[in-house]
């Protein structure tokens, strides 16, 4: 499941690699927070069983914008043995990649002054020298563009009937919604969509590139604006924006409303 595959991030880069290397940002010293600005995740067919074990290859990098801010950008390489719970598959034993993560951070100090928290230069003692350059963070929008090849299966995005409310179940410590409860709900009224259009449900999410603009908090009600696609190898896909429930009147986005969320995911 796609949802599982970033939790390795955790384990091998954050409390593996960088624990490890003094001259990263430490949030609670320097008051320098890594926001999550994206996440692509990649998960492939295995099959894989349950009980196999992980062998998690991991990276990142800290990287000045085509604008001058500082970017924190990591990635995993997440391989197991080809294998079934219960009795055997083709390659049973065999190391095989399993899947693969993206996630960009805009490295900021959001407890600072407006004004105050972007973050251009690291100043702090032991501090790396940043000489890693990249572009710019695409606009959030840019996620829920129909990829090249695709053929739309509804004439344009409409908004889901029914809206849904986070609770404290969907956030993390600090009550914003976690990145990956989207991953969920996104899926979730995918399989939805599918069903309404006439299209098989007993799918599952195989890639999804995800952009975060605005957190949502508990107790807020969204609603999941999408489209459904025919990938140009016959597969299905989805993009899908998450707005306030407020923003979304007549089945239709009120003028000038932006999404807290953007992305585009494909099933197999």
């Amino acid at each position: 499941m796609l949802g599982a595959l970033p939790t390795t991030l955790g384990v091998q880069v954050w409390r593996e690699i960088l624990a490890r290397a003094p001259s990263a940002p430490d949030p609670k010293e320097q008051r320098i927070v890594p926001v999550l600005a994206r996440l692509v995740v990649e998960g492939t067919p295995g099959p894989f069983s349950v009980l196999g074990e992980l062998d998690v290859e991991g990276t990142y990098r800290i990287a000045r914008t085509a604008s001058g801010r500082l970017m924190f950008d990591m990635w995993v390489d997440i391989y197991s043995t080809l294998g079934r719970t219960y009795g055997t598959a083709e390659g049973d034993g065999m190391r095989a990649l399993a899947g693969r993560v993206l996630a960009e951070h805009v490295l900021t100090r959001p407890f600072a002054p407006p004004g105050e928290r972007r973050v251009e230069v690291l100043d702090f003692q032991g501090s790396p020298e940043v000489s890693d350059a990249r572009g710019d963070p695409a606009p959030v929008e840019q996620a829920c563009a129909l990829p090249e090849g695709a053929t739309p299966l509804e004439p344009a995005m409409r908004p889901e009937s029914a809206s849904r409310t986070f609770g404290l179940l969907h956030t993390d410590s600090n009550k914003h919604v976690n990145s990956l409860t989207y991953l969920r709900i996104i899926e979730e009224a995918s399989l939805r969509r599918f069903a309404s259009l006439g299209r098989r449900a007993d799918t599952l999410g195989r890639r999804v590139d995800i952009s975060y603009r605005k957190p949502c908090f508990a107790g807020q009600t969204v609603r999941i604006v999408d489209q459904a696609y025919e990938t140009s190898g016959g597969g299905l896909g989805v993009v899908a924006m998450v707005f306030d429930d407020g923003e979304v009147r007549g089945g239709e986005c009120v003028a000038g409303a932006r999404p807290h969320v953007c992305a585009r995911m494909e099933f197999e």
